[in-house]
C-alpha cells in the first residue's frame, strides 16, 4: 500500500454523513447538496444529448463549444481565458487530484488554509507533499501578511485559497485580492484558487484570476455541481496557461480520458439558456442564509454571517466540548446532524458546519432541536 495513505482518513464529513445513517428519524443538515431540481436547460440538454447519440468519447479536454461558453461566462467575470486554457474535468474533485498529481513532488510544501474543505491536505498528504497552514481570523478573513511570511519563510511552492469557503462562507474582498495578487506577483509560486461556488457569492466577486498579469501562475478550478444543483452528474473543469495545461493533462488523460459525454453538452445548453435558475436559486439561498444566521443570533451563538455558499459555521466553544462530541450529542439527543468543525482541519475545531440546503421547514425544525440543546447542556 502507498505509505502516506495511513497519515489520511477518510472525509469527516462523510464519516459523520454514515453516521447520520444510523439513526432514525434524524434531521440532517450536514451536505453541501442543492436542494433543487435540476434547471430545466440542464435536463433538456441530456436528452437532446442522448437523442442524438452524444454518447461517445469527447477531446480529452472536452468539448469546444462548452469550453468557449465557460470562457464567455468567465469574461462576464473580468476572467479572460482562451478555450484552450480550459479542460472540463469529472467534477472539481478530479481537477484538484490531477492538478496536485501533475504539480507536487515529495515533500515540496502547499500552503493551504484552516479550515477547509478537507481533500486539500489529503490529495496533497497522499502525493507525498507536505502541508503547511495558513490560518483565519475571527470573521474566517485571510490574513494576507502571514501568507506572505510563510511563503518566504517556508519556501512555500504552492498557495491553495478556497473562496467563496467551505465550510465558513468567506469570501474574497477587493483589498484581500489586491493584497494577494502583489503576493503572488513578488514570488515564485503556483496558486490553485477553488472557487467552485462563485455563482453563490451574495456579494461583489473578487479573484486573483481577474489580473492578466499573473494569470501564468494561476490555476483556476470550478465546476457546475453547486451551481446547477447537479452533484451526481460530477463535471468541473480547471483553467491555466498552456505549459501548465499540457502537465495536467497527461494526468487528466490517462485518469478518466475526458469527463462525460452527455453532461458536457447539458451544461453547455445550461450555461445558454439556464442561468436564470441559478440567480433564482441563489435568492432562495440567500433567505435560507438569514433565516438560520438570525435564528442562532437568537440562540447567542457566535456566528459570522456567510457571504457566500451555503453553510454557516458558529462557534461552539463556550459549550466546553470538542466538535465532534458537540455534534454527535446533538445528534442522538435531538437527531439533528451537523458536521464537527474538526472535519475542516485543526483551525475548525470549536465549531460546526450547518448547510441550508433544506426547506424552511426543515431548517425550522432543525433550529429548535437544537435550541432545546443547547438549553439542556
Amino acid at each position: 500500500m502507498n505509505r502516506n495513505l495511513s497519515n489520511v482518513q477518510i472525509s469527516g464529513i462523510r464519516k459523520f454523513y454514515n453516521e447520520v445513517q444510523k439513526v432514525d428519524g434524524a434531521i440532517s443538515l450536514t451536505l453541501g447538496q442543492p436542494d433543487f431540481k435540476l434547471p430545466m436547460a440542464i435536463e433538456n440538454g441530456l436528452k437532446k444529448a442522448i437523442e442524438n447519440n452524444k454518447t461517445t468519447y469527447t477531446s480529452n479536454a472536452g468539448i469546444l463549444e462548452l469550453r468557449q461558453e465557460i470562457c464567455k461566462y468567465l469574461n462576464k467575470l473580468n476572467i479572460v481565458y482562451k478555450e484552450d486554457n480550459i479542460c472540463i474535468t469529472v467534477g472539481g474533485s478530479e481537477a484538484l487530484f490531477s492538478i496536485f498529481t501533475a504539480l507536487i513532488n515529495n515533500k515540496d510544501k502547499v500552503l493551504i488554509p484552516t479550515p477547509a474543505y478537507p481533500a486539500y491536505e489529503s490529495i496533497v498528504t497522499i502525493l507525498g507533499g507536505e502541508v503547511v497552514n495558513y490560518s483565519l481570523d475571527n470573521n474566517f478573513k485571510i490574513n494576507t501578511n502571514e501568507i506572505e511570511k510563510k511563503i518566504k519563510e517556508e519556501r512555500i511552492k504552492y498557495l491553495v485559497l478556497s473562496l467563496p469557503s467551505n465550510p465558513t462562507g468567506a469570501i474574497l474582498s477587493r483589498s484581500e485580492r489586491d493584497q494577494l495578487i502583489k503576493i503572488i506577483r513578488e514570488n515564485d509560486i503556483i496558486v490553485i484558487t477553488d472557487e467552485i461556488y462563485e455563482a453563490l457569492c451574495y456579494e461583489e466577486y473578487y479573484s486573483i484570476a481577474q489580473e492578466n498579469e499573473i494569470l501564468d501562475k494561476i490555476i483556476y478550478v470550478s465546476g457546475f455541481s453547486k451551481m446547477f444543483s447537479m452533484t451526481g452528474l460530477r463535471l468541473g473543469y480547471f483553467a491555466c496557461s498552456y505549459n501548465l495545461m499540457n502537465e495536467i493533462m497527461k494526468i487528466h488523460q490517462y485518469n478518466v480520458s475526458c469527463a462525460p459525454s452527455i453532461c458536457q453538452y447539458a451544461v453547455y445548453e445550461g450555461l445558454k439558456y439556464g442561468l436564470k435558475e441559478v440567480y433564482y436559486m441563489k435568492d432562495i439561498f440567500r433567505k435560507r442564509r438569514d433565516l438560520v444566521v438570525n435564528k442562532l443570533k437568537e440562540m447567542q451563538f457566535e456566528v459570522v454571517e456567510p457571504k457566500g455558499a451555503f453553510y454557516v459555521f458558529p462557534s461552539i466553544k463556550k459549550f466546553n466540548m470538542t466538535s465532534e462530541e458537540f455534534a454527535t450529542r446533538l445528534l442522538h439527543e435531538e437527531k439533528v446532524a451537523c458536521v464537527p468543525g474538526s472535519a475542516f482541519g485543526i483551525g475548525g475545531e470549536g465549531y460546526i458546519r450547518i448547510s441550508y440546503c433544506y426547506s424552511d421547514e426543515e431548517l425550522n425544525m432543525a433550529l429548535d432541536k437544537i435550541n432545546t440543546f443547547i438549553k439542556k447542556i
